[in-house]
C-alpha cells in the first residue's frame, strides 16, 4: 500500500519534471501562466497562508479525537494470521 503511494508520488514528480522541461524550452514560465490566469505569485501565497491558518487548528482539534480512537481500535482488533 505504502509502496503504491510512494510510486504514484514519484511518477507525478517525474511527469511534472518532464512537462516543466518542455515548457521551459518553449520559454514559458510559471509567472507567465499565473498572469494569464489573472493571478500573481503573491496572491497564491496569500491563499495558501489563509488555507493553512484555517486548516491547522481544525486538524489539531480533530486529531485529539481521531488518534486515541484509532489506537483503541488498533489494540482491540483480532490478530492477523
Amino acid at each position: 500500500m505504502l509502496y503504491r503511494s510512494v510510486a504514484t508520488v514519484f511518477k507525478i514528480a517525474i511527469a511534472s519534471l518532464l512537462v516543466g522541461v518542455v515548457l521551459s524550452s518553449l520559454n514559458v514560465t510559471a509567472e507567465q501562466v499565473l498572469i494569464d490566469l489573472g493571478l500573481t505569485p503573491d496572491e497564491i501565497l496569500t491563499w495558501l497562508n489563509r488555507g493553512m491558518t484555517w486548516a491547522m487548528p481544525n486538524i489539531l482539534l480533530g486529531s485529539i479525537i481521531i488518534i486515541p480512537v484509532w489506537i483503541i481500535v488498533y489494540l482491540f482488533r483480532p490478530p492477523r494470521s
